[in-house]
């Protein structure tokens, strides 16, 4: 947003509790149905711009890495977690959330 930069930024703050609650969100969506998601990763890119009508708004991108399960697996995994998590509950129709099975 044009600050001097060298330090953290809100957007990296919430993009890392994100990611955090995300993932404890798939340990627990896979832990209820039995699925290995040992070794799973999520990581989170925060992007700020202008709204069309003015302010600004956040995007949101969750990279889920899940190397034990097949993708169409890992992918209804991760549709289930973000039903369950609560960043992604809390901004739901408010911020635009892309999940990619990487």
């Amino acid at each position: 947003m044009g600050g001097p930069g060298g330090a953290t930024n809100p957007e990296q703050l919430f993009a890392v509790g994100y990611a955090a609650c995300f993932h404890s969100a798939l340990k627990v969506v896979a832990q209820r149905t039995g699925l290995d998601v040992s070794g799973s990763e999520v990581s989170a890119s925060v992007g700020i711009g202008v709204l069309p009508g003015g302010g600004f708004g956040l995007t949101v991108e969750l990279d889920v890495h899940v190397p034990n399960l097949d993708r169409p697996v890992a992918e209804t995994l991760v549709a289930e977690a973000h039903n369950v998590c609560p960043y992604s509950n809390a901004t739901r129709g408010n911020i635009d959330v892309v999940l990619t099975v990487v």
